[in-house]
């Protein structure tokens, strides 16, 4: 059997699709925390994007990598900070569903700027929203039903995709139905993830 065509709806090829390596980076809530010294409430690092001198660390984070991947001659998939930019974990932090929901779009906006101005045009950088878990993601608490969960990150999701990320990508999910409900969020959005 034939291998299927490439998907195209960005006009850029998912890592798996390409014929070269691409790299990402590595636990940015972390990195900022133990290397940087930046507190993080909730380990929120979407909650830098509020002032200038958040913004500018999380751009130094992510410009180190992109630097690493240029040098390499590898792609890069820009994750967006916005593991813990859901309603539960924004809730608290005080912000609002608009609030969120502008976080998000600007979080995205913030990844298609580094792109912009630090990706040589011969190196093929995606931008991917992070979604995480509703929960703490290393702890496997309530189950949502795959319905519930695909409501629940929806708006997260559709903020990020009309903000123009690549893909989206779910990580730490403790439970199956969250993944699953994440990927029909996504499917409605007119991602891939």
């Amino acid at each position: 059997m034939a291998d299927a065509a490439p998907v195209k709806t960005t006009g850029r090829l998912l890592p798996h699709q390409a014929e070269r390596l691409f790299l990402t980076d590595g636990g940015i809530e972390t990195s900022l925390i133990f290397d940087d010294g930046i507190e993080l409430t909730h380990f929120a690092a979407f909650d830098l994007l509020r002032d200038g001198a958040g913004r500018a660390a999380l751009e130094r984070y992510y410009r180190r990598y992109l630097a690493i991947a240029e040098a390499a001659g590898f792609g890069f998939v820009l994750e967006s900070p916005t593991w813990r930019a859901n309603p539960d974990w924004a809730s608290r932090l005080g912000y609002s569903e608009a609030a969120l929901a502008a976080a998000n779009a600007d979080a995205i906006g913030m990844m298609q700027a580094l792109r912009s101005a630090s990706a040589p045009a011969e190196q093929p950088v995606l931008i991917s929203g992070c979604v995480g878990p509703r929960g703490d993601g290393y702890v496997a608490g309530d189950v949502m039903s795959i319905d519930a969960a695909a409501a629940y990150h929806a708006p997260q999701i559709a903020a990020m995709a009309g903000a123009g990320c690549d893909l989206i990508n779910a990580i730490t999910m403790t439970n199956a139905p969250e993944a699953a409900g994440v990927v029909r969020a996504a499917r409605g959005a007119a991602c891939r993830a």
